[in-house]
């Protein structure tokens, strides 16, 4: 009577995917809104981290979808400035980036790759594209203004990711260890 569902098709979203994902968000609003330094053209943080979490475990796409969530959500439930749908698609480009470079292997020249991209040309150049259109601002006059934050971001971000795949890495490890014990413990019961 109904179609049956192919058992083989993988589900881009699933419940614990959903889950994680919200967790996120919900972290990076905190760190976003309540737990940076702010000014009209620059933002240094660590809002960053859930972004990358999601690209570590879940990819490009759903990692792209956090960050524009959060951005979007963060913009209307706790306003710094009038909302601008270009930091969304930032937030999403920012996202899709760090997961092509950290989802499969987070090695020192992948997360480097990832950084510089978000840094150089996402925030930098885009970001700046989008103030400058925003506050009708002079668009070299307000990257200059915005140097300083990226080359803060750059070590912290390098530092911290590493941390976080680290952190991440050795999780999965000892869960899968722990998991491996336990089933060769049901096996012998």
């Amino acid at each position: 009577m109904y179609p049956k569902e192919d058992s083989t098709k993988k589900k881009l979203f699933n419940v614990q995917d959903m889950v994680l994902m919200s967790a996120l968000i919900a972290m990076e609003i905190v760190l976003s809104r309540f737990l940076s330094f702010s000014v009209w053209n620059m933002k240094i943080g660590l809002a960053f981290a859930p972004v990358v979490v999601a690209a570590i475990l879940l990819g490009p796409i759903k990692a792209g979808i956090v960050g524009a969530i959060a951005d979007f959500l963060g913009a209307i439930l706790f306003p710094i400035g009038t909302y601008f749908p270009g930091f969304t698609f930032t937030a999403f480009l920012t996202g899709m980036v760090f997961g092509l470079f950290l989802y499969k292997k987070q090695s020192l020249p992948n997360i480097l790759a990832a950084v510089g991209i978000n840094l150089l040309v996402l925030s930098l150049f885009l970001q700046t594209f989008w103030i400058s259109v925003l506050y009708n601002a002079n668009y070299m006059a307000v990257l200059v203004s915005r140097l300083t934050q990226v080359a803060i971001l750059i070590p912290v971000q390098v530092v911290v990711i590493t941390l976080i795949s680290k952190t991440i890495v050795d999780f999965r490890r000892r869960r899968e260890s722990r998991n491996g014990a336990d089933n060769g413990r049901h096996k012998h019961a």
